[in-house]
């Protein structure tokens, strides 16, 4: 029997994007893959058609923003530079069994692909809202998504999400049934680490984007004294501010800035911290129901958490008993939350986290990603 024929659209660089690949792994095992995304070839695919790298996703042309401020959003599908320099190669390399689109982006390039096979959509965040603290992306690219979504969401096979709130969002704003695939990290197997009386190691990792509050934690852990230390290791975005973090910390004590971490290796390097910090200030729908990839992280590398008040984060750390909920996104919550916080509290919440590793890992997800393509490929909705 021929191998099931699958082709996977990111519009991301998907070697080094981890939800993507945790997908590809899922997808190799029922067929044969081909990918489009930035980038090099992922490991293990078929055949990788790769968007150069200056070729934008978006239409960001003067014909296109034109087009995007009339909102004559049918006129700008596929004519993104990004769209345009593979549309070709992609529709030609069918046909194909199954298409898998990430996010609303890849969309029209997904269904112009697919012809009448099914198509799923991993919808990795609130796509309408993705980046909509930033005026310009609100005004012009938002109601571009939500186009996207209404137009080609109702004609998909199936829908994923990465939380059950933005699963619910999609379900009411769509009228589509939306499974839940998390952004969990692949499980480690690690043990926690010993509590230092003397010193409680916080840390965080991420991006150094001013919407993650990482001045907030250095503030701080400058209030807590002798008692607590902060390492950050962050990745240095474009409008990022790892130069400002840089400064406050080198004057600050007991703060340390590191390098990133590659995400295969990051809950090991983890792991000989105390309590994972995150306060994420909730500006849109995507923040609000946000379950980060920190999240998962931190679980693996057992640490406790604390983080800031979200619903999914909320309900998680409740349910498995991983840490503490600031009252808000300052740093005099997080003096707060900290200042009274006892070594055997570090260890019960360390010890949480070492018991609720396996379930807050990826094999769960996995297994209901497989079992929809599964269905999907079986001709089954």
């Amino acid at each position: 029997m021929e191998p099931k024929r699958i082709l996977c659209v990111s519009f991301s660089p998907i070697y080094a994007d981890s939800r993507v690949l945790r997908q590809l792994e899922v997808l190799r095992q029922r067929g044969e893959v081909t990918t489009v995304g930035y980038g090099p070839a992922p490991e293990g695919v078929a055949r990788h058609i790769e968007v150069p790298e200056k070729a934008s996703s978006l239409p960001e042309t003067p014909l296109g923003v034109a087009r995007l401020a009339l909102h004559l959003h049918s006129a700008v599908e596929l004519t993104a530079p990004g769209e345009k320099a593979v549309r070709k190669a992609v529709v030609e390399s069918g046909p194909y069994d199954l298409v898998v689109a990430n996010d609303a982006r890849a969309l029209p390039l997904a269904f112009a692909a697919a012809g009448d096979v099914p198509v799923l959509a991993d919808m990795h965040e609130w796509a309408p809202e993705e980046r909509a603290t930033v005026l310009i992306w609100r005004l012009l690219v938002g109601p571009y998504m939500e186009h996207l979504c209404s137009k080609y969401l109702p004609r998909t096979t199936a829908v994923t999400s990465v939380s059950s709130g933005l699963a619910g969002l999609y379900t009411e704003r769509y009228g589509v049934a939306t499974e839940i695939v998390r952004n969990a990290a692949d499980f480690q197997n690690l043990a926690p680490s010993p509590v230092d009386p003397a010193v409680i190691k916080l840390v965080h990792s991420g991006t150094a984007d001013a919407e993650r509050n990482i001045m907030e934690l250095i503030e701080a852990v400058d209030r807590l004294g002798e008692r607590f230390s902060l390492d950050l290791y962050l990745l240095e975005v474009p409008g990022g501010h790892l130069d400002v973090i840089r400064k406050k910390a080198a004057v600050t004590p007991r703060v340390t800035v590191h390098p990133p971490v590659p995400p295969e290796t990051l809950p090991r390097v983890l792991n000989q911290y105390d309590l994972g910090v995150f306060l994420y200030p909730l500006r849109t729908l995507s923040h609000l129901y946000h379950l980060p990839n920190k999240f998962f992280d931190f679980v693996q590398a057992r640490l406790g958490l604390v983080f800031s008040p979200a619903p999914e984060i909320d309900a998680h750390l409740a349910q498995y008993g991983l840490g503490l909920i600031t009252a808000d996104t300052s740093a005099d919550a997080l003096v707060d939350a900290l200042k009274d916080i006892t070594v055997d509290d570090v260890v019960g919440f360390k010890q949480a986290a070492d018991r609720a590793a396996r379930a807050l890992s990826s094999e769960p997800d996995r297994a209901t990603q497989d079992a929809l393509v599964a269905r999907l490929l079986a001709g089954r909705s």
